[in-house]
């Protein structure tokens, strides 16, 4: 059976450099220790042996270098590109198996999401966890098939379309939808979650 792998993507918790749209609303240091914090806790929720957990970091040579994340867990570089340039080259260059790629700025992930993204990876061709603003904290592909040309194609990110434009570069895939999370980009994020 081919190892599971879920790839979290992070950045270099800079201030002015990490969450910047919630660095509007609660400052820029606060901002960058709340995603430092949150991505540290996920990390060591999520590192389980029922899969292979690896660090996409950026920027690339400061990320790869970081003295901030776990020195044991596996990192690959981000690359160049948006969002979906960068999350493609990660589903193509990985070594076989069903990958899930999430982000670091959702509280709500335990390792029972986890496991329920790989288990319809059985059933399925695609998994996609949906956010309630239209996008997602989740997608992963089982990789039995090359991965579709035009994945991530046109997507409108950090919007309301963001979803709906990557199931449709989904193709035919059988694509599962599992729980519906939130993440946090804006101060009023941090207030609904203490709510």
């Amino acid at each position: 059976m081919r190892r599971q792998t879920l790839v979290v993507m992070l950045k270099e918790p800079r201030p002015g450099r990490v969450k910047t749209r919630l660095g509007h609303g609660i400052g820029m240091v606060a901002a960058a220790w709340w995603f430092r914090h949150q991505a540290l806790r996920l990390l060591r929720r999520l590192d389980d042996p029922r899969w292979r957990l690896v660090l996409a970091v950026s920027p690339d040579a400061e990320g790869m270098a970081s003295r901030v994340w776990p020195a044991h867990l596996t990192r690959v570089p981000q690359g160049q590109g948006n969002l979906g340039d960068r999350m493609a080259r990660l589903f193509r260059r990985l070594p076989p198996g069903p990958v899930c790629i999430i982000g670091a700025d959702i509280p709500g992930i335990g390792r029972g999401h986890v496991a329920r993204a790989f288990a319809e990876l059985g059933r399925h061709e695609a998994v996609i966890g949906p956010a309630p603003d239209g996008g997602y904290w989740l997608i992963g592909l089982k990789r039995t098939r090359a991965t579709p040309a035009r994945l991530f194609e046109g997507v409108r990110w950090s919007g309301p379309h963001a979803r709906a434009d990557t199931l449709a570069g989904l193709g035919g895939c059988r694509v599962a939808l599992i729980d519906t999370l939130s993440d946090v980009d804006e101060a009023r994020d941090l207030h609904r979650r203490r709510n």
